[in-house]
């Protein structure tokens, strides 16, 4: 196989082997140029976005004091994700990417701009954060799937784990700083200059993808109809037993757990006392902890091991959830979400790359966004029971009944985990001989390898594995 390689192939290799180098394991990705733009563009991004997120939870909380309506924002502004995720997904199949996270960029730019003005001018109302948060959520049901497919097209198949896995950083170092400065600018300006600042941020990732340059690629035909091309995302997952089974996890995590953040201003004002630059800290907290999981997720170079971690972390995070909800101290409550976000941005992310492993070129769009209908779409639903049963029963009782969930789920999923990993082992085998490329065939293998060894290994230890 070596000699039938061409002078060209040689020097690119050598090439990328020297480039390889120049950066530690952990950030390999960022050696693509692509990369580099886009991760600058969306970490500043983000970041605002975060502000926004925590800011206006806030003034909803401050115009209406009700919990009720805090879950049904946020499951105005989630629910276009849920129902409309799958359109979006078959259309990042079909049509250019990039120019697809160009648009919905620059109409979430447009909206926080609206909100900015509403609300520094006080003439904002809550029909108006209830439309722009459904707006916005349109617009995420074509961005959220796209974006993550948008990543295989940046970097090579070699680097995609450990690019979703500083994507998963960025994510939450915006978390870090986003909400602790809401939190200092709410408390001292208002919500109106949060929304401002995100509006300016999206000048950032909007560069970042114009200053990214991607070979055309030529789209393969969809035949059928538009709905059955849908459907067919659908079909991969429910026959896909290990990607069915990651999914049905995280939906069931983001049902049940992803709503403490919800309850998160009654937290940070009538149970603890921390007030707006309380709920900053409390939210930073989680994202120091999150900030941590993603980049010990980074560091990792194979797939071994990461459905213990899946089962594992969606225990710990209910675990965690739950001594949070019954503490009383503030510093102690902030200590509990560390953890917290730890186990959950280990679930969430390793769970996207496992499932991204499993998924053919030509339908990623379409089953990235089942997994956002899965991570994003099924949090509206959990926010309007949050919200609903907090009325009744006081956010602390709802939040622990979310975490226990999470580990009875956990549990289920630890105990069926290795009926489906020869399945898995099979897929990828598949996927690496179809692409067929001199870089992916190392990576391909060394995954192959891991699954065997694990299965190997959790043959001998399954009972104290699950347990």
């Amino acid at each position: 196989m070596a000699d039938s390689l061409t002078i060209s192939d040689k020097s690119q290799i050598t090439k990328e082997t020297a480039e390889n180098t120049k950066l530690p394991a952990m950030f390999r990705a960022l050696k693509h140029r692509n990369y580099q733009y886009f991760f600058i563009g969306q970490l500043l991004s983000l970041i605002g976005t975060w502000m926004q997120s925590v800011a206006q939870a806030w003034l909803v909380y401050r115009l209406t004091g009700s919990t009720v309506l805090l879950g049904l924002i946020s499951f105005s502004g989630q629910i276009p994700v849920f129902l409309l995720a799958p359109v979006g997904g078959a259309i990042a199949d079909k049509y250019n990417r990039q120019r697809i996270l160009q648009i919905t960029q620059t109409a979430a730019m447009i909206l926080a701009s609206v909100l900015t003005i509403l609300t520094l001018t006080d003439s904002i109302q809550v029909w108006h954060i209830f439309v722009l948060s459904a707006l916005l959520g349109l617009a995420n049901a074509f961005d959220i799937p796209t974006r993550q497919a948008f990543i295989v097209d940046i970097v090579k198949r070699e680097d995609l784990t450990n690019a979703i896995a500083l994507n998963s950083s960025m994510f939450n170092g915006a978390r870090i700083v986003g909400p602790a400065v809401a939190g200092l600018l709410v408390a001292s300006v208002g919500e109106g200059w949060c929304f401002g600042i995100n509006a300016v941020s999206y000048i950032a990732v909007l560069t970042g993808l114009f200053l990214i340059k991607i070979q055309s690629q030529k789209k393969v035909p969809m035949p059928g109809s538009a709905i059955s091309n849908i459907v067919e995302g659908f079909k991969f997952v429910a026959k896909t037993s290990p990607v069915r089974s990651l999914l049905l996890l995280l939906g069931l995590i983001s049902l049940m757990g992803s709503p403490y953040a919800i309850l998160m201003p009654i937290f940070a004002d009538q149970i603890l006392h921390g007030g707006a630059s309380g709920l900053g800290i409390l939210m930073g907290a989680s994202g120091v902890g999150a900030l941590a999981g993603a980049l010990a997720l980074a560091a990792r170079k194979s797939l071994r091991g990461l459905g213990r971690w899946i089962a594992f972390a969606s225990a710990g995070f209910g675990i965690c959830i739950v001594l949070f909800s019954f503490s009383r101290s503030f510093w102690l409550s902030a200590a509990c979400l560390v953890p917290a976000g730890f186990a959950m941005m280990i679930q969430m992310a390793a769970s996207n790359t496992l499932v991204q492993s499993m998924v053919p070129d030509n339908l990623r769009g379409r089953v990235m966004a089942v997994y956002s209908m899965m991570f994003m779409g099924m949090a509206p639903l959990g926010a309007i029971f949050a919200g609903t049963v907090a009325q009744n029963i006081g956010a602390p009782y709802t939040v622990a009944i979310g975490g226990t969930v999470c580990v009875i789920g956990a549990i289920i999923f630890g105990l069926n985990l290795s009926e489906f990993r020869t399945e898995a082992r099979e897929i990828i085998i598949a996927l690496n001989m179809a692409s067929g490329s001199i870089v992916d065939r190392p990576t391909g293998e060394s995954a192959i390898l891991a699954l065997q060894e694990e299965e190997i290994e959790e043959r001998e230890i399954a009972p104290e594995a699950v347990r």
